[in-house]
């Protein structure tokens, strides 16, 4: 089925690139190299520069921390939405925000699709996309309350439960009025889980593939790729195209990423061995 990202399609073998820009003072990974809104533009044109189709633009870091206000996050978020969609036409932009208000505010601006992060903590979220004709991505989260670690959570089946929830949520964006074409689904490595849910996630990708709805995969850099190979952020560049390797191998279709070039090298190359693309040169033994 072809995917509709707000009013760009791409087709069902497409393999995407959505790259992570932070409107944010206090982000995990570039500890605020985009907070000024000028570097967070010069990095939006980079992205784009490296074959990036998505960028997905967020106003609030992920971990616990300061108190950000639903005003706040439309200041951080409203206005450079706009400049990137004035600029980029043809660029689908992305914006990470669990709140309604926020996602229509940014709908408004030109944003294509809500990437909510913590599985539908504000119900509206999917009527503001409808409203708009966005997408939406509906992530796993086990139910924890936004901007919270998580604790001793324990499931009897954690991929059985990502399907079983991204799906339902999935089935309400759907109800809202929300395309069947612009719903993607995410198991949101890291969030709600342990580094053993994480891994088994990942190893049983596969199978909320075998959903039919296109799987989003965050993985770059996250806090179970860290501890498994003992390595702080900034030296996970490696576990974390691992982890993709086997994620493309199982067919996810979206990669949220800090890093482009080097994901889309790992994506392409597993899609070639997988024979779902052609080498881009093979004359090797033939002439």
């Amino acid at each position: 089925m072809t995917l509709k990202l707000g009013r760009h399609e791409f087709a069902d073998d497409a393999r995407l690139m959505m790259a992570i820009v932070n409107r944010t003072p206090d982000s995990f990974y570039d500890q605020g190299a985009t907070w000024a809104e000028d570097k967070a533009f010069e990095r939006v044109a980079l992205v784009v520069s490296q074959g990036a189709e998505i960028v997905d633009i967020g106003g609030i870091k992920a971990a616990p921390g300061v108190e950000i206000s639903e005003a706040e996050e439309r200041d951080r978020v409203v206005d450079f939405v706009a400049r990137v969609r004035e600029t980029f036409p043809s660029l689908v932009i992305s914006v990470d925000t669990w709140r309604a208000s926020v996602g229509a505010a940014v709908c408004a601006a030109g944003a294509d699709v809500l990437n909510d992060a913590w599985g539908g903590a504000d119900p509206e979220l999917v009527d503001a996309a409808a409203s708009y004709d966005a997408a939406v991505i509906c992530t796993h989260t086990g139910g924890v309350t936004p901007r919270t670690r998580p604790y001793r959570i324990e499931y009897d089946d954690v991929v059985a439960a990502a399907i079983a929830d991204t799906v339902a949520y999935a089935s309400r964006a759907v109800a809202a009025g929300v395309s069947p074409q612009s719903v993607v689904i995410d198991p949101a490595h890291d969030f709600g889980k342990n580094t053993f849910h994480s891994l088994e996630l990942t190893r049983r990708l596969g199978e909320m593939v075998d959903t039919g709805y296109p799987v989003l995969v965050s993985l770059s850099n996250k806090d179970f790729v860290g501890e498994t190979l003992d390595l702080p952020v900034g030296s996970r560049l490696v576990g974390t195209l691992a982890a993709t390797a086997v994620c493309a191998l199982a067919g996810a279709r979206i990669y949220r990423v800090h890093e482009v070039v080097e994901t889309r090298q790992v994506v392409d190359m597993i899609d070639t061995i997988a024979g779902r693309r052609p080498p881009k040169r093979a004359i090797r033994g033939l002439q």
